[in-house]
């Protein structure tokens, strides 16, 4: 098997460690990694299989005979750099909002729309983490009844907003003095209906990511779609209530079939026995679990379901390095 030089830009973060780990678990074919991040954190060791790799300060000129380049470094870096690494040669794999939106970046999730890598220009973007984990499980509900409406709330963990936000919520439940707070209000013991910041039309840049993100993976630009994104005291671990209004008759029992045949997807749907997700079970999982899923009554093809998935893997390392393995399954790598 051929094999690639695959650099990780913030290297140093939440979601940049995490790329490390799963890039080891699942194999991916490296053979030379180097660990990109700003000056602050140059000289760091991180492990990588039996050895440590040091972290090197991110310039242009670290691109040169890179294949892959994982970002997930904040979307200024990725606005600036990106196009330095793809002249260099590189793929770019980005975890930012940086390039979701722009009309030639394809946004992928490999089990909704792979086929969207055959139009990349070097740059493919990785979606926002809410986003991933309700397409995954939207989609093949999608290709059988066609979604007319979705109405989804989520209640997604503090380490979605980074380190200092998961020391908050430990530093809050200790007892702790918080001297750099992630939020404007506590976080330990309360939910924060705002994730990103506020728009003119009351609506958060999240939730609006979560609608135009949705439209642009599954091809379907008209889809009614509104979202309420909450922050809750959960350390990893996105959940989500999603209400789906099909245009056709559903049966109940052929949902949880497909599903459960669905690739990414894990069936908990036992509500008699308390089986059901939980963000505490999909931590360190990278697939997507789906449950209490019945019908509403007060809706034509009314349906709705419990979706949760770890945010840090399958809501942003995992969903990077499994586009960076369907390229070169499709040969475009």
């Amino acid at each position: 098997m051929k094999q690639y030089t695959v650099a990780v830009v913030g290297a140093t973060g939440l979601v940049g460690r995490k790329m490390l780990e799963v890039l080891q678990e699942r194999n991916f074919p490296v053979k030379d990694l180097r660990l990109l991040a700003s000056a602050r954190s140059v000289g760091v060791s991180l492990p990588f299989g039996d050895a440590s790799v040091i972290v090197e300060e991110l310039t242009a000129e670290c691109f040169r005979g890179v294949d892959v380049a994982l970002f997930s470094a904040g979307g200024a870096v990725s606005k600036e750099t990106a196009p330095q690494a793809v002249a260099a040669g590189a793929v770019v794999v980005d975890n930012s909002s940086a390039w979701r939106m722009a009309p030639e970046v394809p946004l992928v999730v490999p089990e909704v729309n792979p086929q969207a890598l055959k139009e990349h220009r070097g740059i493919i973007a990785n979606p926002n983490c809410s986003t991933i984990q309700m397409v995954v499980a939207l989609h093949p509900l999608h290709r059988r009844y066609q979604i007319k409406r979705v109405v989804a709330a989520t209640y997604q963990a503090v380490s979605g907003s980074g380190k200092t936000a998961v020391e908050q919520l430990r530093a809050e439940i200790a007892g702790s003095a918080v001297p750099q707070p992630a939020y404007p209000h506590p976080i330990a013991y309360n939910c924060l209906p705002q994730v990103d910041v506020f728009l003119e039309d009351g609506y958060t840049r999240e939730e609006h990511k979560m609608i135009r993100e949705t439209r642009k993976i599954m091809a379907a630009p008209q889809l009614a779609i509104t979202a309420t994104c909450v922050r809750t005291p959960v350390i990893t671990g996105h959940s989500e209530a999603l209400n789906v209004e099909f245009c056709r008759p559903f049966d109940l029992e052929e949902v949880r079939e497909i599903l459960r045949r669905s690739p990414g997807i894990i069936l908990e749907d036992d509500p008699g026995r308390s089986r059901y997700p939980m963000p505490i079970n999909a931590a360190g999982r990278d697939e997507v679990f789906v449950g209490r899923l019945r019908r509403d009554p007060s809706i034509e093809n009314g349906l709705d379901m419990w979706v949760v998935s770890d945010n840090l893997r399958k809501g942003a390392a995992t969903n990077t390095v499994q586009i960076a393995e369907k390229m070169i399954e499709m040969g475009l790598l």
